[in-house]
């Protein structure tokens, strides 16, 4: 077997096994911690020394001591020996103890109504742990920009982890007022007749589609009105305001629907939209996920499970 011209990187595990001899003062010493039999130390110790092409130790019958040039790359294997320790105690410290920061992506609304809220508790139970919470409509690229990923779908994509957070249904709400002067629908077809609040991104979101909870009957029916946007909040703003009956998901209208603020439309019947389904968590398929994104995929699992009051 050739040595010359060996790559550093492969001699270090001989360098490592050096450094663990003069440690101990002898190869069968050293062979017991590292796990193998003193003739592989042994040859781990004479392919160093072929590879560096330098007398390393001078074996007697009693002890090892060290040739002038090993003493010298002694110092310098003993080196790269204590680097691998801290190596192994940072990674240590970061399986057993969250830290660091976690960055995570959600959509706008739902990262803005349902988990910043929840992110103080999150810092002071794990003090160690940073979040940065990006909110944006556009799918990210995991790994790429996030830790983890939030999103809304009724199948979590191929090829990633994902864990259930809540579901994500949507209701039709308008406020008294509204519905005093303008009437109170009692089938998804006199929606025809109302000021309807829509999110016109595409034609389509003109055109609501509801099923009956019960019957399961599908009705389709084309909206119209004075105002659309693309944010739920925004919509709900505009249904406060008297301007029509707006299709919002549950968690943004929540808060408005508990305190009577607004009333919800057709409640028998279930608006469907491609924006449905389940809120679920992304993160690589990895069974060494760190500690910090184990920590708040659980506390946001466990927190967001609780039923919104309605």
């Amino acid at each position: 077997m050739r040595y010359e011209n060996e790559s550093p990187l492969r001699l270090m595990p001989h360098m490592l096994v050096f450094a663990r001899v003069v440690e101990l003062g002898s190869f069968s010493a050293a062979a017991g911690s590292l796990g193998l039999t003193p003739s592989a130390v042994s040859r781990q110790i004479t392919a160093l020394e072929q590879a560096l092409r330098v007398k390393l130790l001078e074996r007697t019958t009693r002890k090892l001591r060290l040739s002038e040039a090993g003493t010298e790359i002694f110092a310098h294997c003993l080196e790269m020996a204590k680097a691998a320790r801290c190596a192994q105690d940072v990674a240590e410290r970061f399986v057993s103890s969250p830290q660091g920061q976690v960055k995570i992506s959600a959509p706008k609304a739902f990262g803005k109504i349902l988990i910043s809220p929840l992110i103080p508790e999150f810092l002071q139970r794990y003090p160690k742990v940073d979040v940065q919470l990006m909110l944006t409509d556009q799918p990210g690229h995991l790994l790429d920009d996030f830790d983890l990923l939030v999103r809304i779908t009724d199948m979590p994509p191929l090829g990633l982890a994902a864990r259930p957070l809540c579901d994500v249904q949507h209701v039709l709400c308008a406020s008294e007022h509204y519905l005093a002067q303008a009437g109170t629908p009692a089938h998804p077809a006199d929606l025809a007749s109302h000021s309807c609040i829509y999110l016109g991104e595409t034609p389509s979101d003109s055109r609501w589609q509801l099923r009956h909870l019960e019957t399961g009957e599908k009705v389709t029916v084309g909206v119209k009105g004075r105002f659309s946007s693309n944010h739920s909040e925004v919509r709900l703003g505009a249904v406060r305001a008297n301007l029509g009956i707006g299709c919002l998901p549950i968690f943004t209208a929540a808060e408005s629907l508990s305190s009577h603020r607004l009333v919800e439309v057709l409640p028998e019947w279930r608006y469907e939209t491609t924006y449905h389904g389940r809120a679920w968590i992304l993160y690589p398929p990895n069974r060494y996920l760190p500690p910090k994104c184990r920590v708040l995929i659980d506390f946001l699992a466990e927190k967001l499970a609780e039923p919104l009051p309605c």
